[in-house]
């Protein structure tokens, strides 16, 4: 059987509406397996909140949490992907 391979990517993830914060976080513990870390920073002078979070998932399992979070009205989400890719955690070379 063969394993699928990883990558590592950045989601990032601007609210700009806070009733989709209860949602956005479900999507996050969801597919929290994937996530390596995120960092939040509140914009108080906006009305906004910068989210990134940094993931090692299928490219599959990322499109979709991306995907996901993109339709949560009133957020924005883009994900970035390193070239990168792993097995198990173990990095490949390509």
């Amino acid at each position: 059987m063969e394993s699928i391979e990883n990558r590592v990517a950045i989601i990032g993830i601007i609210v700009e509406k806070s009733e989709s914060v209860e949602a956005l976080n479900a999507i996050l513990h969801e597919y929290s397996s994937y996530m390596i870390g995120r960092m939040g920073i509140p914009y108080h002078e906006l009305g906004i909140n910068i989210i990134s979070v940094a993931v090692n998932a299928p490219q599959s399992v990322i499109s979709a949490l991306s995907g996901k979070i993109g339709r949560l009205d009133g957020v924005s989400a883009k994900a970035a992907y390193s070239n990168v890719t792993s097995k198990n955690g173990a990095r490949t070379d390509e």
